[in-house]
């Protein structure tokens, strides 16, 4: 394990960036401000090592945009209706800072707060964060902690802890935007995606779920087969209309359960193959459709659809749709959810 300063915030918090690597020298980067992901290193079938992720020099960037690269989400991934939610009769009203909607949890959400470093090994990092209930406007008192590792074989082992003394929606995820060419080799469009998934749910101009449970068959939604991430992005599509391309949650099982495999995807230039697996009952497919044009790691320049994310996690408004898995925590009881991304050559 290595640290070295990743600048200081507004706040004026020093903020680290901790290397860990595995036998193989496959290294991850994450900083304390976020519990973000700042880096996924990796060697192509070349032996060149290449950077997955997109990402900032130091924490300037983290605080200056709201792309939220690598960034640890929560209390509550995705969009929450109005901002607005009943837990056992309260009304409880969040920020709006999505076009009259609550996305991510507002300005004070966890990517947006420094962490406290729990504990650190070669290969892995703990941190934890307490988060008051004015910090954001959720019931309750919460303590969150995630746990990034790097295994042997070459995966990415991201697992979160909750716990509350209020009833209340925890919905943990992480934002990474993965690019299988490099992080500074431009479009993801021409790399391939298998997302196994039967079903997603629509939604409305707003990006919120209208509550239906729509098949992908037929429909330029589907990834069931893996196929170019480009290849119906620009489709006529209503759906893809709306989102400017895929933002969309699709449905991977009734409820949290069990550890599965849930989406490959490859880049035929490196080599770099990419399964993902976890144990939430959805995962959100952004295209990085609204990137924009900002410079990123070693002075690279992002633009849109420079990435792809699998944010894995309760469907979006859970805590308003009745037909959804509810995303609503007892106080007291232990909220659990684990993701993994794993790399290999094919």
């Amino acid at each position: 394990m290595q640290k070295v300063s990743f600048g200081t915030t507004k706040q004026g918090a020093q903020a680290i960036l901790y290397s860990l690597e595995n036998k193989n020298h496959t290294t991850i980067k994450v900083t304390d401000y976020g519990a973000t992901l700042v880096a996924f290193l990796f060697k192509d079938k070349e032996g060149i090592e290449r950077d997955v992720v997109l990402g900032y020099e130091s924490v300037d960037g983290y605080e200056e945009h709201f792309s939220c690269f690598g960034a640890t989400i929560g209390r509550n991934g995705n969009r929450i209706a109005n901002g607005r939610f009943v837990i056992d009769g309260k009304t409880w009203q969040l920020e709006d800072n999505d076009r009259g909607n609550n996305l991510h949890s507002g300005k004070n959400g966890f990517g947006r707060v420094m962490w406290e470093v729990k504990e650190v090994t070669d290969n892995s990092i703990t941190l934890s964060h307490f988060s008051s209930q004015e910090e954001q406007g959720f019931p309750g008192n919460l303590t969150a902690e995630v746990t990034y590792t790097i295994t042997d074989d070459d995966t990415l082992e991201i697992s979160y802890i909750g716990k509350a003394d209020a009833d209340t929606v925890m919905n943990f995820t992480n934002h990474s935007y993965f690019n299988l060419g490099g992080h500074d080799s431009g479009s993801v469009a021409e790399q391939e995606l298998q997302i196994l998934a039967d079903s997603y749910t629509p939604m409305d101009a707003k990006n919120i779920p209208t509550g239906e449970i729509a098949p992908v068959e037929g429909t330029p939604m589907d990834f069931r087969t893996m196929k170019p991430i480009g290849s119906d992005i620009d489709a006529a599509f209503e759906q893809l209309k709306l989102g400017g391309g895929y933002d969309h949650n699709y449905v991977l099982r009734d409820k949290p359960g069990e550890m599965s495999i849930i989406a490959n995807a490859y880049c035929k230039e490196t080599g770099i193959a990419m399964e993902a697996s976890t144990d939430c009952c959805g995962v959100q497919l952004y295209t990085g459709n609204s990137i924009g044009a900002q410079k990123g790691k070693h002075g690279v320049e992002y633009g849109d659809r420079n990435g792809f994310c699998l944010e894995t996690q309760f469907y979006p408004n859970a805590v308003n749709q009745e037909n959804f898995p509810s995303p609503v925590v007892k106080a007291g009881e232990v909220y659990r959810s684990k993701t993994t991304y794993r790399l290999y050559l094919r």
